[in-house]
């Protein structure tokens, strides 16, 4: 039995980035409304939600939003999930529906984990690595979606290292920071499918 490998495409600005990711078969795609290259306002954001396809999850990406996000921005666009530092999400109550996904960055303390969870580099999107050997030995403790420098050359390396429950791709299929290019897109996930097969 192939031990399936959750992928997630985040930053995405495009309806055409949205099909690619779609067709390729990712299980969810992210849309950014914290500063980045990738930044959305929540209208824009609103509109390509409004793109993806019900087989697919959605999620919005911040970082340090502002106190009201939850009641405002993230009520009306109704993702099946809410990625951010897992600071930004203690207190909150999300609307029915939606669900928290946080993110843990290398360096924070780590003696207990929520069951799902981002790991990540210190900055989002900007294709630095994280240590693997760190990222496996989290891996065993609960469902780690490995971020951070990921590419089609290198996800495979990292699922049978880290093992984890996911992968997250941002600036690794793309053509210039922000700009999803479909086939790589395409060729990220098609790695991520063989990678999986030998676990």
């Amino acid at each position: 039995m192939v031990n399936r490998i959750y992928v997630k495409i985040c930053g995405l600005t495009t309806r055409e980035a949205v099909d690619a990711a779609s067709d390729a078969g990712a299980d969810a795609v992210g849309v950014v409304l914290s500063p980045s290259p990738r930044q959305l306002d929540s209208e824009q954001a609103k509109k390509l939600i409004g793109l993806v396809p019900p087989s697919t999850a959605t999620v919005v990406v911040t970082r340090q939003p502002p106190d009201d996000f939850v009641s405002s921005v993230l009520t009306e666009l109704a993702p099946a999930w809410w990625q951010s530092d897992r600071d930004d999400l203690v207190g909150k109550t999300l609307p029915a529906g939606i669900r928290a996904l946080p993110v843990i960055r290398v360096g924070e303390d780590v003696s207990t984990l929520p069951q799902w969870f981002v790991y990540e580099g210190v900055q989002s999107g900007a294709g630095n690595k994280v240590d693997w050997n760190n990222a496996a030995t989290l891996a065993r403790r609960g469902r780690l979606i490995l971020a951070g420098g990921l590419d089609a050359d290198n996800v495979g390396e990292a699922i049978h290292q880290v093992k984890p429950y996911g992968v997250d791709v941002s600036s690794g299929v793309e053509s210039a920071p922000g700009e999803k290019d479909p086939h790589r897109i395409r060729e990220f996930i098609t790695a991520v499918r063989r990678a999986e097969s030998g676990l």
